[in-house]
C-alpha cells in the first residue's frame, strides 16, 4: 500500500473532531434552558408531598390470652394482652377464637393435679370454636373464613391460636360458636366411653354420674339413640327436672341418699354400664354395682376437687380408697374395667376424625345438641370456674373473648 493511500482517510477524521465541540455546546445550552423548568417541577412535587396527609402508622396486633401463672385458686388464671400476631407453621392454621369450652381437666390443671401442661406461664383450654384467618404452608383442606371447632391438649383460651390442621373440624350449618366450643370434648368422651368401651345395646342399663354436666348431658343424649335403655343419673335435687327432660329414667340425689341403694331398689342385679368420673371410693361402688358381663369405665377424678386449691387430704383419701383388683379376681367376676383419657389420644387423629364424623351426623339429624349452661367473658374466668367447680351448672360453661352482646346491652342500659 502507498503513502498516498494511507493519508487519505485522515481528512474526514479532522472534520468529525471539529463537529463534536459544536454538538456539546448545543447540548449544554439546551440543558441550561431546561434546568429552571425541571427545578420548578421538583419544587412543586416536594410541596405537594409535604401538603399530602401522612399515612397513620399501622397499629400493633394484640390479642387476649388467659394465662395460668401458678397453681392454686381461681385468681391464678389471669387475663393478659399479648403482642404480635402468631404465624402458622407448615401444616397449621391460624384461628380467631370466638368461644372456648371449660372442662374439669382445666380445673385439675389449675390446681396442679394433672401433668398435661408444659412449664408455666401457660394458657389452659382444650377446645374452642372460631374462624380460620391464615393458612400455613401445605394446608389444602381448609380455607380462610372456614368456621371450625378445635381440639388440643392446652393453649386454646386465647383470642388467636395456631393449631395443626388435623386438630380442626368444620362446623356444620346452623351451629353457633358456643355450641361448637361445647361439642368436641364432651361428645367425643361420651361416645367413646359408651360405645367403644361400654358397647351399649338395646334393653341395657347405665349409671351416669354428674348427669347434669357437659359429659353427662352428652351421654344421656347418646344413650337415647339406642332403644329401651334405662338411664340412672346422679345430680342434686334442683337439677332433676332438667335431667328428666333430657331423658334420664331415674334421677338420684347423691347428696341426700346412697345412689347404690337407690339403684338396687329399682334394679336388684345392678346395671350393665357405670360411667365413673369421680374416682376414689365411688369406683369401688361402681364396680360392685355391675351385673355379670358389666363394664365400668373410669374417665375422671372429680372427687379430688374439694376447694379452690389442691387438697392434700383429698388426694390422700382418694389414693387410700383407690380401686384395686388383680387379674384372677377380674376373670372370676365376669366384669370389665376400662380407663379413658381423651388428652392422651390427641395423636390418634384418624380415630378421632371418625368419631367426630359420626357425631356430626347425629347433630345434623337432630339427635344430639349441646346444652349451654352459661357464657362468661374472659374477664370473668374466675366466676366461670367457680360455676363448674361448685357443680352449679346444667350443661356446658363457655368462655368468650368478648363480652356477650346481651350483657353488653345490659351494661349500656
Amino acid at each position: 500500500m502507498s503513502a498516498g493511500e494511507e493519508a487519505a482517510p485522515a481528512q474526514p477524521q479532522k472534520a468529525e473532531e471539529q463537529q463534536k465541540p459544536e454538538e456539546n455546546q448545543a447540548a449544554e445550552e439546551q440543558k441550561k434552558e431546561e434546568a429552571p423548568a425541571a427545578a420548578e417541577e421538583d419544587k412543586k412535587a416536594e410541596e405537594e408531598e409535604a401538603a399530602a396527609p401522612a399515612e397513620p402508622p399501622q397499629p400493633e396486633v394484640t390479642y387476649k390470652s388467659l394465662v395460668l401463672s401458678a397453681h392454686g385458686g381461681y385468681d391464678k388464671v389471669k387475663l393478659q394482652t399479648k403482642k404480635g400476631q402468631p404465624k402458622p407453621k407448615a401444616g397449621e392454621v391460624l384461628v380467631r377464637v370466638r368461644a372456648c369450652g371449660l372442662n374439669f381437666s382445666d380445673l385439675l390443671a389449675r390446681q396442679g393435679v394433672c401433668d398435661r401442661l408444659p412449664s408455666m406461664p401457660v394458657s389452659l383450654g382444650m377446645e374452642c370454636a372460631g374462624i380460620v384467618e391464615e393458612l400455613g404452608e401445605g394446608v389444602a383442606d381448609r380455607q380462610v373464613g372456614d368456621k371450625v371447632m378445635v381440639l388440643s391438649r392446652y393453649g386454646l383460651w386465647q383470642e388467636l391460636v395456631t393449631v395443626p390442621v388435623n386438630h380442626t373440624f368444620i362446623m356444620p350449618e346452623g351451629m353457633s360458636f358456643e355450641e361448637g366450643a361445647a361439642f368436641l370434648i364432651n361428645y367425643i368422651t361420651a361416645y367413646m366411653i359408651i360405645f367403644h368401651f361400654g358397647n351399649l345395646r338395646p334393653k341395657q342399663s347405665i349409671l351416669i354420674h354428674m348427669a347434669a354436666g357437659g359429659v353427662g348431658t352428652a351421654a344421656i343424649q347418646l344413650c337415647k339413640t339406642v332403644k329401651d335403655v334405662t338411664i340412672f343419673g346422679t345430680a342434686s335435687a334442683s337439677k332433676h327436672e332438667a335431667l328428666k327432660e333430657n331423658g334420664v329414667t331415674h334421677a338420684i340425689d347423691y347428696r341426700t341418699s346412697d345412689y347404690v341403694d337407690e339403684v338396687r331398689k329399682i334394679s336388684p342385679k345392678g346395671v350393665d354400664i357405670v360411667l365413673d368420673p369421680l374416682g376414689g371410693s365411688d369406683t369401688c361402688k361402681g364396680y360392685n354395682l355391675l351385673k355379670p358381663m358389666g363394664r365400668l369405665v373410669i374417665y375422671g377424678a372429680a372427687n379430688l376437687l374439694t376447694g379452690q386449691k389442691k387438697n392434700i387430704m383429698a388426694l390422700a383419701k382418694s389414693w387410700w380408697n383407690q380401686f384395686s383388683i388383680n387379674a384372677m379376681q377380674l376373670i372370676a367376676s365376669n366384669k370389665a374395667v376400662c380407663g379413658y383419657l381423651l388428652g392422651r389420644l390427641d395423636e390418634e387423629t384418624e380415630l378421632l376424625a371418625d368419631v367426630v364424623a359420626t357425631l356430626l351426623d347425629l347433630y345434623k339429624e337432630g339427635q344430639i345438641k349441646p346444652k349451654i349452661d352459661s357464657v362468661y367473658p374472659f374477664e370473668q374466668v374466675g366466676d366461670a370456674m367457680r360455676q363448674m367447680q361448685e357443680k352449679k351448672n346444667v350443661g356446658k360453661v363457655i368462655l368468650v373473648p368478648e363480652v356477650p352482646k346481651e350483657e353488653a346491652k345490659k351494661e349500656e342500659n
